[in-house]
């Protein structure tokens, strides 16, 4: 059984002829020596805890250190390897511009070809179309005179018809 503090400061003692009950005490005695006897104990066993604690800490606080130096280590190992990162992206960009100009260059002179080609794809067109209108007159004339041609036979004809019907 545990005893608390308030329990020691309301324990209360029969009083008889000659003072209190002797063996009320002796029990009470008992059971604080027990308790005593326990929290001593329980004392013993906290400060070993404390002293097991101190030297995990010690040893974590030393980890911790050796963390620290770690990661400084590595944040120097990664800003070096940043700026070598960056230092080869520059590079890669700068070649990509040349490439770009050179590509730039290329496209504008086929772009000037094609210019011209369309120039003078549009120059033949226009001969082709005035040829082409050259011939379809001249066809024109053709039918034209076909026409007056097959007019006149057919008056001819027509006339021929006429006479022999009038024989």
């Amino acid at each position: 059984m545990k005893i608390t503090p308030l329990d020691i400061q309301q324990q209360k003692f029969k009083t008889r002829f000659r003072g209190f009950d002797v063996q009320e005490v002796d029990i009470f005695l008992e059971q604080m020596a027990d308790a005593f006897a326990f929290l001593l104990l329980e004392n013993e066993n906290l400060k070993e805890d404390i002293r097991r604690l101190q030297v995990e800490s010690s040893g974590y606080k030393n980890r911790e250190d050796t963390f620290k130096h770690a990661l400084l280590n590595s944040q120097k190992v990664l800003e070096q390897m940043k700026d070598n990162a960056r230092k080869s992206a520059e590079i890669v960009v700068a070649e990509a511009e040349v490439k770009a100009e050179k590509i730039l260059n290329k496209a504008h002179n086929r772009l000037s070809q094609l210019h011209e080609d369309i120039s003078e794809l549009k120059r033949q067109r226009m001969q082709i179309e005035v040829q082409i209108g050259s011939i379809i007159e001249g066809h024109t004339k053709l039918l034209k005179i076909g026409k007056e041609a097959m007019r006149a036979t057919d008056e001819e004809d027509s006339k021929l018809k006429l006479l022999q019907q009038s024989k």
